[in-house]
């Protein structure tokens, strides 16, 4: 098991890509504490998983909360290694339509509830004395803009723009940071993002989602399980001389 013996932190992990991975992890030997907002979410998730998952109530845009959450899972697992900033909300309109209230919802998740945990991983690292890993969700939205999608393109570039700077500078620490740059990934959060292309484009429901998939050159969209083995390899040895680098995992969608 590649992981054997790690202790990991992922964030937006009550369901989706976040408990796609804890699952992975698990399965490489790891102990994950699951963090989630929704706290009743995540605990019957870690629940499902076994002994080796821990739930954590953590609120990422609330510096006292990620403080909370960090020190109850070291204290449940004995430390940390590895953190997956994997916690995003999704929005979508004209530029025309944005409200300042959605900028700095968006902006608060994905950015800054990028920032502070890992802020907060680093300082438990640090004094650890070991290295780390930390491993922040990207997107293909962060390397390019799209025509609805300007507030969640900015925050995916904004969180490659930390991966880089906190990459280089916390080696000096032995600890890594790169990211995971997915395409379009099925799940029930497509139904949301259908919906605002439904909107916008008047576009039947379901057909966005059909239209993109259709587009990957993979031939469909992806799963958070494709997304698994790039966040394994990360954390292993293996990965030991990468940093400060966006790997894309989209079927062929972006060629970096």
């Amino acid at each position: 098991m590649r992981l054997a013996g790690k202790r990991a932190l992922i964030t937006g992990a009550a369901r989706g890509i976040g408990l796609e991975f804890a699952r992975a992890y698990i399965a490489e030997g790891a102990m994950v504490a699951l963090a989630d907002i929704n706290e009743r979410a995540v605990t019957a998730a870690a629940r499902a998983l076994g002994p080796q998952a821990v739930p954590v109530g953590m609120d990422v845009t609330d510096e006292a909360s990620i403080d909370a959450g960090f020190a109850q899972a070291v204290a449940a697992m004995g430390g940390l290694d590895i953190l997956i900033n994997n916690a995003a909300l999704f929005s979508a309109a004209p530029i025309t339509e944005i409200t300042r209230q959605d900028y700095d919802r968006l902006f608060s998740v994905n950015v800054a509830g990028t920032l502070f945990p890992m802020q907060a991983a680093a300082r438990q690292m640090i004094t650890q004395g070991q290295g780390g890993r930390i491993i922040n969700m990207a997107s293909q939205a962060g390397r390019r803009g799209e025509s609805l999608v300007a507030v969640y393109c900015a925050t995916k570039a904004a969180v490659i723009s930390l991966t880089q700077s906190a990459g280089l500078n916390l080696i000096a620490h032995g600890i890594t940071v790169n990211a995971i740059a997915p395409g379009v990934v099925d799940g029930e959060h497509w139904d949301g993002v259908d919906a605002f292309f439904a909107k916008y484009e008047g576009k039947a429901p379901g057909q966005k989602k059909a239209e993109v998939g259709a587009a990957v050159p993979f031939g469909r969209m992806g799963t958070a399980a494709d997304l698994t083995g790039m966040a394994v390899f990360l954390a292993t040895p293996e990965a030991d001389y990468i940093t400060a680098q966006c790997f894309g995992v989209d079927g062929g969608n972006w060629m970096a």
